[in-house]
């Protein structure tokens, strides 16, 4: 158990993201509740929830559950795993556990300040970027871990941007997204987005494209930037860039939930 609880703190202080099991409710099996096991992203396994069929199971699912970042209840039904709620069967708690991914605000105007609201209040680790001190300062942008008032170029170059890093361009210009474009592409971000219209932000991957920047990386930008919901205010365009990145970090689909 205390190898279990060393190896768990090493994850969520930044180490390799392991996958966290546990017995919820034993339902009609012979479990204990609060059985846990570790599943990393090798498969490799520490402990176990007491059955050896159920603990593959669950390592099975455990696979896919690393690149969903999964925190979720699966019920034990005759067709195997499932997140549909099936009552009285065996209920397992999982959840990736891992450091707090990044959201890099590239551009502290209007529409980043509220995005360092949001990503603040959904547990990201947030960093405002502005090359102007009166808008990249603590007071204007509380809900920030960091703030760096530095020229963008400078300070991205020096960033570092890792598969756990998730960057919005939201600066005041097309010039200024360009620039910060050109130095975080190809770095790994998981997710990369950039603000404006579709004629300009076409623009500006063209220019790209022509000056021989990977299309690979260049089709992996998420522009225009957020889900269309009718957004006008910079509070509710900054709701529909941080629900898209929800839905890519989740792997969503944007679809309406509403049905009878």
């Amino acid at each position: 158990m205390i190898e279990l609880t060393k190896r768990l703190l090493i994850a969520a202080e930044g180490g390799e993201p392991v996958c966290l099991t546990s017995v919820l409710e034993p339902g009609p099996m012979p479990l204990e509740a609060g059985a846990r096991m570790l599943v990393e992203r090798t498969g490799q396994r520490m402990g176990s929830l007491g059955d050896v069929d159920l603990d593959d199971q669950v390592a099975a699912f455990a696979a896919e559950a690393f690149s969903r970042h999964i925190t979720q209840t699966l019920y034990v039904s005759p067709k195997g795993l499932t997140d549909r709620v099936v009552h009285g069967a065996t209920a397992i708690y999982m959840e990736v556990v891992e450091a707090k991914p990044v959201f890099l605000i590239v551009g502290g105007g209007h529409i980043g300040r509220a995005l360092a609201k949001l990503a603040d209040f959904v547990d990201f680790h947030v960093a405002v970027l502005d090359d102007r001190e009166e808008f990249a300062n603590a007071e204007r942008i509380p809900w920030a871990d960091e703030i760096l008032c530095d020229d963008y170029e400078a300070a991205l170059d020096r960033y570092p941007i890792n598969s756990a890093t998730y960057i919005t361009l939201v600066t005041r210009g097309h010039k200024q997204d360009e620039l910060s474009l050109r130095r975080c592409l190809g770095r790994g971000a998981a997710y990369l987005g950039m603000i404006g219209s579709k004629r300009r932000t076409s623009t500006v991957l063209r220019h790209l494209a022509e000056e021989g920047y990977d299309q690979a990386e260049l089709d992996r930008v998420r522009t225009p930037i957020g889900l269309n919901i009718g957004a006008e205010t910079p509070e509710e365009i900054a709701i529909s860039i941080m629900a898209e990145v929800i839905m890519f970090r989740r792997g969503g689909d944007g679809a309406v939930m509403y049905h009878r």
